[in-house]
């Protein structure tokens, strides 16, 4: 079976000289937790490495879609959509991404004195599923804001914001209840609409259904699609696709990703599909919006 490591369509990956790292690393605000490499790759077939030289980084890998595998220790594990593992530093290790169905991942190679302490004690890969208090896009948001800023890392202020950053950004993950409290508790009141809205938002990279939506809140699709409707005005499906659109903008206006590396992070199969979608709802295709947004 045709193997590789990178190289895909839509990966982004990003990594800085190991001579400026060590440089780096005299520094107390970066040496106890640094990023070595970081990178996103969406769908990626054939996808396969394998380490046997005892790597001195430890690899964090979080899958938002599809599956994979690893291997450390000698045992095999599968990895599914919403789990994530980190793997040790001074580990051999394989892994890849199933042949029928690939994963999509975030992931990162991270270093410091304090790095052993956001390794878990078991190599099973760890479940963080998608709900009303999740959290799960704005622990996206903070990996694309280390990715930003570690891609500035020539200039060592923003290493050492990226630094900062990825404490948090591995708490979200090994201290899971602490970061997910807050908004369990701030959202118990809320109308039933905003419930689904978060819902939604949580899942904007997902291609969700009306009877996967309807199942997550125990009702039947048509009394699901009922109550929303009757809060808002529109149906789930449609206000779905409003906010992929609208998270569709957010990227073009903010990041540097193609047209067709947007549509695959928003679940689109087909760029074509994604550029009418965005059409009918904004009145304009994509490529004329960036170019709006660009003059103004």
């Amino acid at each position: 079976m045709k193997k590789m490591q990178e190289g895909f369509k839509g990966e982004r990956s990003i990594s800085l000289p190991e001579e400026l790292l060590q440089t780096y690393c005299e520094d107390p605000l970066i040496s106890n937790l640094y990023v070595r490499k970081i990178g996103y790759f969406p769908k990626v077939k054939f996808h396969y490495v394998q380490k046997t030289n005892k790597c001195d980084y430890a690899m964090l890998i979080y899958c938002t879609e599809g599956k994979g595998w690893y291997s450390i220790h000698g045992q095999k594990y599968t990895i599914t959509a919403s789990q994530f593992i980190i793997i040790p530093a001074a580990t051999d290790y394989a892994f890849g991404a199933d042949a029928d169905d690939p994963w999509t991942i975030y992931w990162l190679q991270f270093r410091g004195h304090m790095s052993k302490s956001f390794v878990p004690l078991n190599a099973d890969p760890v479940t963080i599923l998608p709900d009303e208090h999740s959290r799960l896009q704005d622990r996206i948001r903070l990996f694309e804001e280390i990715y930003s800023r570690f891609s500035m890392g020539y200039i060592k202020e923003y290493m050492v914001y990226a630094s900062m950053c990825l404490y948090t950004f591995l708490a979200s993950l090994t201290c899971l209840n602490a970061y997910q409290h807050f908004t369990v508790k701030s959202r118990k009141e809320y109308p039933f609409s905003a419930k689904v809205i978060y819902y939604m938002q949580e899942n904007i990279e997902r291609k969700l259904d009306l009877d996967q939506m309807a199942r997550y809140f125990k009702y039947s699709p048509s009394h699901f699609s009922m109550l929303f409707q009757k809060e808002t005005g529109i149906s789930p499906i449609n206000f779905f696709i409003n906010l992929k659109v609208q998270k569709a903008c957010e990227y073009i206006d903010i990041t540097n990703l193609k047209l067709n590396e947007i549509a695959t992070r928003l679940g689109f199969d087909e760029p074509a599909y994604f550029s009418r979608v965005f059409t009918k709802v904004m009145g304009f295709s994509p490529s004329v919006y960036r170019k709006n947004e660009a003059k103004a």
